[in-house]
């Protein structure tokens, strides 16, 4: 057994473990605070208005307009609200360009409750089937202590989006428009997490007690009911089949009847969605470049495509992304979005703020270091819509965001290059984009990162 050192503090009578904070250590901290001029305004400042304020760097905010020499949006954002389904609609976006185009619309929204239900309802066989995998483990297992932890969020990644679409189809908002669960997620989401949790313990000690895999199946199916109704209740029903009619740009009307959601989506969406792959930049030393990559346990259609990363350098994930763009499409991203960002002014920038010179300290971890040691993660999803080009290099790049048309510039945002290779983390590309190599390297098995890794943090 190990034994604790101990140490009497110089001021106290009292007796202090190695390494505590003494009385004395604590009396210099006070006063070399006191003594610093700088620190006594600092502390002023930070008391009456909001660290960002402080620390603003003025000159990027003043130097950055909002204008692009490529440009593909004019059309309106769209408003995810308090839920995490930011890859949902950075998704649903991405493919209503077309559908637009085909329609000959103006403005026009998929429903997004509607692929919301297939990905919970999804989300929590797949879930299930992975506590049954994992019934032999105890219940403080990492993995399994990782699955209870989150069995039903709303984030999700591109393959999980491209699943549903291709398994589920599509439908206009209007035949499943928001509901308050869809737009407010939170109490639905505590709702399913606790029935889910009650059907692991009840599938757990199934399988403890000897049950076969029928008997577990059988009992999976049950949990299934009700979530499928728990869904039913806060999000409505999917529709089936449905006549879509609509007037266009032009103001000729016309009606499309009896159409199943796969019928509408491979009518009305013109990407071919199995010839996108996902590029991510992850340049920690034990993720290798040019290598694919997946994270355990991350999905949510069982028998659908894994996730899959194909690691690159930052500078090509920059140059297939200008050039997507520059050939007129958006580009689905993902992203640490609450780093150095202005939501105000609709601004990211890499030095936006000076938190070292309020602080008197430096900050100074790359991007590989504050992957591994927490300090980034994906955290949001959306569009590059975008990029203005100088001399052949981008300098900064237009974002559609789905966080209504508040903030911002009527909710499209400004990246300014030095913050896309510091903070983006993945994008969506079409395969024909990328050199020889890389198209070999999808053909290999991809390296299985654990289920807690930071590159399955967007599903999170």
């Amino acid at each position: 057994m190990a034994v604790t050192q101990v140490r009497t503090d110089a001021t106290s009578s009292a007796i202090s473990p190695e390494g505590a904070l003494t009385r004395a250590r604590l009396s210099d901290l006070r006063e070399e605070f006191a003594a610093n001029p700088a620190h006594r305004i600092a502390q002023n400042a930070a008391t009456q208005v909001t660290v960002d304020d402080i620390t603003l760097n003025r000159a990027i905010v003043a130097a950055t307009d909002h204008t692009f020499s490529n440009q593909l949006d004019d059309w309106s954002v769209t408003n995810q609200k308090r839920s995490g389904r930011c890859w949902l609609f950075a998704g649903l976006n991405l493919l209503r360009v077309g559908t637009m185009k085909k329609l000959g619309l103006k403005s026009f929204e998929f429903s997004q409750s509607y692929l919301m239900f297939w990905d919970k309802l999804e989300r929590a066989n797949y879930f299930l089937e992975a506590i049954i995998e994992t019934a032999d483990r105890v219940p403080d297992d990492r993995v399994v202590s990782f699955l209870l932890s989150q069995p039903c969020e709303d984030g999700g990644q591109w393959n999980m989006f491209v699943n549903l679409v291709k398994k589920h189809g599509l439908v206009p908002k209007a035949f499943m428009p928001e509901t308050e669960s869809s737009s407010n997620s939170g109490r639905m989401n505590s709702i399913l997490r606790r029935k889910l949790r009650e059907g692991a313990r009840t599938l757990r000690d199934l399988h403890a007690s000897g049950a076969s895999p029928s008997e577990l199946g059988a009992a999976k199916d049950e949990i299934i009911g009700v979530i499928y109704r728990i869904l039913s209740i806060h999000l409505g029903t999917p529709p089936e089949q449905f006549t879509w009619q609509w007037t266009d740009k032009d103001k000729a009307f016309h009606r499309d009847a009896n159409l199943t959601p796969r019928a509408f989506a491979d009518r009305y969406v013109d990407l071919p969605l199995d010839e996108y792959v996902c590029l991510v930049n992850d340049p920690r030393p034990a993720s290798p470049f040019g290598r694919t990559f997946t994270v355990e346990y991350l999905g949510n259609v069982l028998g659908g495509d894994i996730v899959t990363y194909l690691n690159v350098e930052v500078d090509l994930m920059k140059k297939i992304t200008q050039r997507t763009i520059e050939d007129g499409e958006p580009v689905w991203f993902g992203c640490d979005v609450g780093k150095m960002m202005r939501r105000d002014v609709g601004l990211w920038d890499a030095d936006m703020f000076d938190y070292g010179a309020l602080y008197d300290t430096s900050f100074n971890m790359d991007k590989a270091a504050r992957l591994t040691y927490g300090e980034t993660q994906m955290t949001h999803a959306m569009l590059f819509t975008g990029v203005d080009v100088v001399d052949g290099e981008p300098r900064r790049w237009r974002v559609e965001n789905s966080w209504g048309d508040e903030g911002g510039q009527k909710g499209y945002y400004t990246m300014n290059d030095s913050w896309f290779g510091e903070y983006t983390f993945e994008i969506a590309a079409r395969k024909s984009y990328l050199p020889g190599e890389l198209l070999e390297a999808l053909t290999c098995d991809p390296i299985v990162l654990p289920a807690w890794d930071p590159m399955g943090a967007l599903a999170r």
